[in-house]
């Protein structure tokens, strides 16, 4: 589903792209959504969760190639949590309502919300896709889907003196997931897309490091999907 955004998406900050991962199967994730702008230029990632319904950070399987099942669906209307905060990243969350219902087929697919607020364990596994930066120097994004494996990080440990120093906090409406040692992470051109774990959605791509993808001190954040999150997205989107 490539959707062409009509307005400015300017709040949402950066947006973050694979490192270390590999090119996905076609079709194999049909719920991820490429999101332009009205020139037709990339901008981020996104979740189909309901059939005119994406969920952001505030699919074709190649972004050139042109595919047989590539659908393109304006943008009508977009929802923004209303507690946003840009300057500490907290409630990182939108929600873009399409100005009609995507054809749901093999190759473009809802992903189901949890129906459980559950906070990854550190340690566990999750699987993160997107379009974005494949190197922190190559600025440009990539033109097939990729997916990487991370690992959940302690908020203890993502907040200390080694990664973020509390600047910002990383708060429990966070997930903070990469490598050890690196080398594998989300990156610039990755916000929107969903943080799967035990193939499950937890969290949205929301933001890492400046210059900083793949580093051991800089792994990605993600938005959690919490209780609250949950509730507020489910009663946007209603029966629309």
């Amino acid at each position: 589903l490539n959707c062409v955004y009509c307005g400015l998406f300017l709040f949402l900050g950066l947006c973050v792209d694979i490192i270390g991962g590999n090119e996905v199967a076609p079709h194999s994730r049909p719920f991820m959504v490429l999101i332009n702008n009205a020139n037709g230029e990339f901008i981020c990632g996104g979740a189909l969760i309901k059939k005119n319904w994406v969920l952001t950070a505030a699919h074709s399987h190649s972004r050139k190639e042109n595919e047989r099942e590539k659908q393109v669906i304006r943008i009508a209307k977009q929802f923004r949590y209303p507690r946003y905060r840009s300057n500490v990243k907290e409630n990182d969350i939108m929600l873009l309502q399409l100005k009609k219902r995507a054809r749901l087929n093999k190759a473009v697919q809802l992903i189901p919300l949890p129906t459980s607020d559950y906070d990854p364990k550190p340690g566990t596994t999750c699987t993160v896709a997107g379009w974005g930066q494949t190197r922190n120097y190559l600025r440009k994004p990539s033109d097939t889907l990729r997916e990487v494996n991370i690992t959940v990080i302690s908020r203890q440990i993502c907040n200390d003196k080694h990664h973020y120093k509390n600047n910002p906090v990383i708060t429990d409406n966070m997930i903070c997931a990469g490598a050890k040692n690196g080398g594998k992470d989300s990156c610039s051109g990755d916000s929107g897309g969903p943080l799967r774990c035990n193939n499950v959605m937890r969290g949205i791509t929301a933001f890492g490091k400046a210059n900083k993808c793949g580093t051991a001190d800089g792994p990605g954040v993600y938005t959690r999907l919490t209780k609250q999150y949950l509730q507020w997205i489910r009663k946007t989107i209603g029966g629309a």
